[in-house]
């Protein structure tokens, strides 16, 4: 183990964010330098808290199974290489998930019963960055070529890691992405200040390096049919995320002025990195009403700050979560609890148990304001309380309530592939569809989930494929699809 006293004689630290004045005037990431350079000076005797304990729960709390006692350890002894190679026996990306991931494995730390848990997820992006730095991640091209040919449909996270493990496994992989560059929402959802783009095409370059080919600007299903696919590829991976976004069927919902966040993300990301000359939808002077708490609600947030929003406000439908883990959501479980994001230590204001029930707006159609109320929960329904109807100004309303599924009306009903009752491809456990050949990762087959989710289906799904092109696989398959869906 690291330090046998670290979880009694060292405080729990996590890298220091830059000074809101500062960065709300910029897109860069809010740490400063990268997360990994911030966490340098205390990150020994951060990895050296972890005691090692006898069954490391941290390791079901996280859907990839990282080996967290083990970089810990390494970490605290400064062997960095060994701790690099064990980082990369279980995730692909680290650097994504040490940024994005909301760290599962923390709830479950051991050392987090009666104190503050390990700092798992600074560690991580330390490794990882700090060899990045160090030119340590290099191209792993497969030695050998089976002749097999994969067609992998979508360039998030689960395509991604898809793809590099049957690259590496030796099979030749084309992944076809609609938008103009890979990445799918880790590029134009993720806001800049999150995760910088570079950070994501350092890796898109290792993966050219070893062999694996990029098709963007082709959508599937209009340029080339889920059909022509397989006919033309030995197996068709379907990573192609859970993007149709909860709507909002209110009065005035078709008034100008109200947009789902992933149209209004892109564009702000095109932006940001200077691909575009304007945004295609704008918050600058706007009063902005963000609906939905979650992660890409934040998002929404930090990036309206940044274009110089009047006013914002972010609405909860549901009530204020507690400071503290709720007595029906034990240790190690991941509990719902009140968390403060890097936006939301910027400005706006959260309003919780609030629900809308119309959008106003002016002679031209334009969105100026909605109405809401507080709700309650009786009977296990949300209703309303009487006499709490306001009206709030609102020239830009964004829609964060979470996504319902994979678009079916291309790809997926060319394929024919079975879907199930929550609208999502259905898979067996070798992550295989109903139709030969074909498979399901990431969101588009299990719902909307986190990032280190896609990651892991990514890798369990590339060892469903190669058993099938090749009769047997040595690539790990960490999880079938079915085994932990109700966790986080």
């Amino acid at each position: 183990m690291a330090d046998p006293r670290g979880f009694l004689t060292t405080e729990r630290k996590v890298a220091e964010r830059r000074p809101v004045a500062e960065r709300i005037h910029d897109w860069q990431e809010v740490y400063p330098g990268t997360p990994g350079r911030a966490l340098l000076p205390i990150i020994s005797e951060q990895a050296g808290r972890c005691m090692d304990c006898g069954i490391p729960f941290c390791h079901t709390g996280c859907p990839l199974g990282n080996l967290i006692p083990e970089w810990n350890d390494l970490v605290w002894r400064s062997d960095w290489d060994q701790a690099l190679e064990r980082l990369h026996a279980t995730n692909n990306f680290p650097e994504f998930t040490g940024r994005l991931c909301p760290a599962p494995c923390e709830t479950a730390c051991v050392v987090g019963i009666n104190r503050d848990p390990v700092t798992i997820k600074n560690v991580e992006v330390a490794i990882i960055d700090k060899a990045w730095d160090e030119h340590r991640v290099l191209p792993q091209p497969p030695e050998w070529h089976t002749g097999r040919t994969v067609a992998v449909i979508g360039s998030g996270p689960a395509g991604l890691a898809v793809a590099q493990q049957l690259t590496r496994a030796g099979h030749t992989v084309a992944v076809f992405e609609r938008a103009e560059e890979p990445g799918g929402l880790m590029r134009f959802g993720i806001p800049e200040f999150k995760m910088e783009k570079a950070v994501l095409d350092r890796r898109i370059r290792q993966m050219k390096d070893e062999g694996t080919n990029f098709r963007c600007g082709v959508e599937v299903g209009v340029k080339i049919t889920g059909p022509q696919l397989k006919e033309r590829y030995d197996a068709v991976v379907l990573a192609v995320g859970s993007t149709i976004g909860r709507d909002l069927p209110v009065p005035g919902r078709e008034l100008t002025g109200i947009h789902q966040a992933m149209e209004f993300l892109p564009g702000a990301n095109r932006y940001a990195r200077g691909k575009v000359d304007a945004p295609t939808i704008t918050a600058k002077d706007k009063h902005v009403v963000i609906i939905g708490g979650g992660d890409t609600g934040a998002d929404c947030l930090g990036t309206a700050i940044r274009e110089g929003a009047a006013s914002i406000r972010q609405l909860e439908i549901m009530p204020t979560p507690p400071e503290e883990r709720p007595a029906h959501q034990p240790w190690p479980t991941y509990p719902m609890t009140y968390r403060v994001s890097s936006a939301h230590e910027e400005a706006g204001e959260r309003v919780y148990s609030v629900s809308t029930s119309r959008f106003n707006g002016d002679e031209n159609g334009q969105v100026t304001s909605l109405t809401l109320s507080e709700v309650v929960f009786e009977g296990g329904k949300l209703t309303p309380v009487e006499g709490t109807e306001q009206e709030i100004p609102a020239d830009l309303v964004l829609l964060a309530m979470g996504f319902t599924g994979p678009e079916k009306d291309t790809v997926v009903a060319q394929l024919g592939v079975g879907l199930d009752e929550r609208g999502n491809i259905k898979r067996d456990l070798n992550y295989a569809t109903d139709v030969d050949g074909v498979f399901a990762a990431g969101d588009a087959g299990r719902g909307q989930s986190l990032i280190v989710w896609a990651i892991a289906e990514g890798r369990a799904c590339a060892a469903g494929v190669d058993e099938y092109l090749s009769g047997s696989t040595k690539l790990p398959k960490p999880i079938p699809p079915t085994a932990r869906q109700m966790m986080v």
